[in-house]
């Protein structure tokens, strides 16, 4: 891979490349993990460059959060062709899918349980899992609806159901990163299948 910090490269461009090795490592290492130092070598550059692009650690990691909470946030809002419907869970995972195996860090960046408790970084994951959380949350409360349930427990448990559904989904493709999206897709498809026939 070309080094970011070579001539000629424009000022969007570098920050693009260091936010993409960011992610990578991040994403493989987890927040406490990574070192400035470490994303200045893997992107060919100097790590007061890095500071000269984000400042700081919690900088450069809060660029590449909202990198990738926007795409998550985008590949969920773009997924709602069968919203309410049964169908409408596949596509969000298959969506998910598409967007995570061009950017295979992604959810891990987002979903890491090393951040920071409080503070600007943790503010920010926040709003993008928040906004992930409540789409999910309008999809089953659609979804129940049209099958005539109006209990607003039953909408709670199988919100809470979704979103630990979609972590261990996500964490398993993790764990089995030889599986392609359309695999993984293929594959839900067959549990949810299997699942709603019982």
């Amino acid at each position: 891979m070309g080094k970011a910090g070579t001539k000629g490269v424009s000022r969007a461009d570098r920050e693009r490349q260091i936010i993409d090795m960011a992610v990578e490592e991040f994403g493989t290492r987890g927040y406490a993990g990574v070192s400035v130092a470490a994303v200045a070598q893997r992107a060919g550059i100097s790590k007061p460059l890095v500071y000269s692009y984000f400042d700081s650690k919690d900088g450069l990691y809060l660029a590449c959060v909202h990198r990738v909470g926007g795409l998550l946030v985008d590949a969920v809002a773009a997924a709602r062709s069968r919203s309410g419907s049964t169908g409408h869970a596949l596509d969000t995972l298959g969506a998910l899918f598409t967007t995570v195996e061009r950017h295979r860090h992604a959810w891990s960046v987002l979903y890491d349980p090393a951040l920071p408790p409080l503070g600007e970084l943790r503010d920010a994951v926040g709003r993008y899992r928040g906004r992930l959380a409540a789409m999910g949350a309008a999809g089953a409360a659609q979804l129940l609806g049209r099958a005539g349930h109006d209990d607003p427990l039953d909408h709670e448990l199988l919100n809470d159901v979704w979103q630990y559904a979609v972590t261990a989904v996500m964490r398993w493709w993790s764990d089995h990163p030889d599986q392609s999206a359309a695999e993984m897709t293929a594959r839900c498809a067959r549990l949810l299948t299997t699942v709603g026939a019982g």
